[in-house]
């Protein structure tokens, strides 16, 4: 079973009020698992409706698309 879109579109909610979220932070509000997170992070990177800004401490997400 690959990422939800409906776990995708909770994930960029919650990037877009707060951009510098982590990915626990994100795997507890979401009830998914960090590592399935990641999963839905790379296949909305991959899409190009997210993006990484700076390093992975430190930096922060960015919306590209409003879906």
């Amino acid at each position: 079973l690959g990422p939800s879109p409906k776990n995708q579109n909770h994930i960029i909610r919650l990037i877009e009020q707060n951009s510098q979220i982590t990915t626990r932070e994100l795997s507890v509000k979401v009830r998914i698992s960090q590592r399935k997170i990641k999963e839905n992070l790379s296949k909305l990177k991959d899409k190009g409706i997210i993006k990484r800004i700076g390093p992975p401490k430190g930096g922060y997400w960015e919306v590209r698309d409003e879906t």
